[in-house]
């Protein structure tokens, strides 16, 4: 049995963990920075919790009225197809006020997004120069 619990300190181990075996660095690189960006104000971080451990987790960031953006939904590698993300994604909607999450995707990822009731719009990742 998973159960989707609110991201606490004690789950940080593991979900560097997570972040790692995706090749993701941007977190396990700083532990301490991870922590305050997994609990800063106007976050919401979800995690799928099994017997044997954290199996994913959700990144919610939001003004906590109208918007809110889906920034990193991550279950592992061997627990997917189990129906983790979509419990994640579902108290992800569950825990925002205005009902909606607007996100990025890996073109991979479109059909599973594409299950959720939804509409396409373009979008743009903007760097400095």
């Amino acid at each position: 049995m998973v159960e989707i619990v609110p991201f606490r300190p004690e789950h940080l181990d593991e979900v560097l963990g997570l972040c790692s075996a995706e090749g993701w660095r941007s977190l396990p690189d700083d532990p301490a920075r991870a922590l305050r960006t997994l609990t800063a104000p106007g976050v919401t971080t979800l995690v799928a919790v099994a017997p044997d451990g954290v199996v994913g987790l959700a990144q919610v960031l939001g003004d906590g009225e109208l918007r809110s953006y889906l920034a990193l939904l991550l279950v592992k590698q061997s627990r997917r197809r189990e129906g983790h993300g979509t419990a994640l994604v579902r108290a992800a909607l569950e825990a925002d006020r205005g009902g909606r999450l607007d996100l990025l995707s890996e073109a991979g990822s479109t059909a599973f997004y594409e299950r959720f009731a939804h509409r396409r719009l373009p979008g743009y990742r903007l760097y400095r120069t």
